[in-house]
């Protein structure tokens, strides 16, 4: 089990998430920033509008992606 905060993931806040995975982290972190950004969140959804720029760009979405992975199997294990 490995713990993570929103912004870690890209996010806005401290909020954590414990996953075993990453794409179960990843998961967490989409429906926390889903979430936010149907109740407004101002830094959230300045940080969703961020991320819906960088899904058009594949490269630049797999880099992201890939650095976070490399952040989730570097993170300690609890």
């Amino acid at each position: 089990m490995k713990t993570m905060t929103c912004k870690q993931l890209g996010g806005a806040c401290d909020e954590e998430f414990k996953a075993e995975t990453f794409d179960e982290m990843a998961e967490l972190s989409r429906a926390h920033g889903m979430k936010m950004f149907s109740e407004g969140d101002k830094a959230h959804v300045t940080v969703i509008e961020e991320m819906i720029k960088l899904m058009t760009d594949p490269g630049g979405m797999q880099k992201w992606v890939e650095n976070k992975k490399a952040l989730f199997a570097a993170a300690p294990e609890d």
